[in-house]
């Protein structure tokens, strides 16, 4: 730390170096990112992907410089965005309140960016958190790599990953495995990591998942990737390349209106659904779905 406060801190996360710089601790600090914790550090491994500066003094860019792209629903509240002349971007990140949580600028490639936090400190916790994702997503998508919402168990030393619709249950099912499945424990339950690195699927926790405390920095081989489908019976279907294509990219964090961060994100899906590990559970809510659904996984895989 120097005379102003600041200190840099460093992580890894999905194998991708992260640095996160404050530049005043007497405002902002770790204490605010805690889920980033078990992801830190002390080897400095050269130059990372993505370095965010953290300084409160960050002001918008001039209205000439930049041009509305669009306004995004995350779920948790609205992102604005806008696209900068020097090739870079501009988000306005607003809690579930309406509330600016956080102003974030980025360089072209996602690797330098800045923000400046605002509000209380569950305001900036939330605007801080989210600008690392955003950013997170966006440097890595050139790099064979999915943020994915789905919430990720690990069995028998691969990973299994349950995506759905919000509300319809993913968490519930993740849930039931680690009821009924002995030796299955959770890597994460709203945004793991999806890597294809030498044409294996690798799967990873994060930093960031949602309302579960589940901070975990853990690998493991993709096994599958099984969409939840609400129904009356218990049904595993393996889905085709078209229907898993479909199924998966509402799933993933990008940008449609970026079209090289779009095009990369749809070539990885690409991939990654070329290996045969999508599939449909349709379920009830129940002990049965999970222990039908893991059986016919582990059955489908050896087969």
């Amino acid at each position: 730390m120097d005379n102003g406060g600041r200190r840099t801190y460093n992580f890894r996360i999905a194998d991708f170096s992260v640095r996160i710089v404050f530049s005043d601790t007497r405002v902002n600090d770790m204490g605010i990112i805690r889920s980033f914790e078990p992801f830190m550090t002390e080897t400095n491994t050269g130059r990372p992907l993505v370095t965010l500066t953290v300084d409160d003094g960050l002001r918008p860019v001039a209205k000439d410089r930049r041009t509305r792209i669009d306004t995004y629903d995350s779920g948790n509240g609205d992102t604005i965005v806008d696209k900068l002349t020097d090739g870079g971007y501009q988000f306005i990140i607003k809690d579930v309140d309406g509330r600016s949580c956080c102003l974030l600028q980025t360089d072209a490639t996602y690797g330098c960016c800045r923000c400046a936090l605002n509000g209380n400190g569950d305001m900036r916790r939330f605007g801080l958190n989210n600008a690392l994702m955003i950013v997170f997503a966006l440097a890595t998508s050139s790099h064979d790599t999915l943020m994915i919402h789905a919430s990720m168990v690990k069995y028998d030393g691969r990973a299994y990953a349950f995506t759905a619709k919000s509300g319809t249950g993913k968490s519930t099912h993740a849930a039931m495995w680690l009821r009924c499945v002995q030796g299955c424990e959770l890597m994460n339950d709203d945004n793991p990591v999806i890597r294809i690195i030498d044409d294996k699927a690798v799967a990873y926790g994060s930093p960031w998942s949602g309302k579960t405390p589940c901070y975990r920095p853990m690998s493991a081989p993709l096994a599958a990737i099984t969409r939840i489908d609400r129904a009356g019976e218990n049904v595993l279907e393996r889905l085709s390349v078209i229907d898993a294509f479909a199924s998966l990219l509402p799933s993933c964090s990008t940008m449609r209106w970026e079209e090289t961060v779009f095009n990369d994100t749809c070539k990885t899906i690409t991939r990654l659904v070329g290996m045969n590990l999508a599939y449909t559970m349709h379920c009830r809510p129940d002990e049965e779905a999970a222990m039908i659904c893991r059986k016919g996984l582990v059955s489908l895989m050896r087969g």
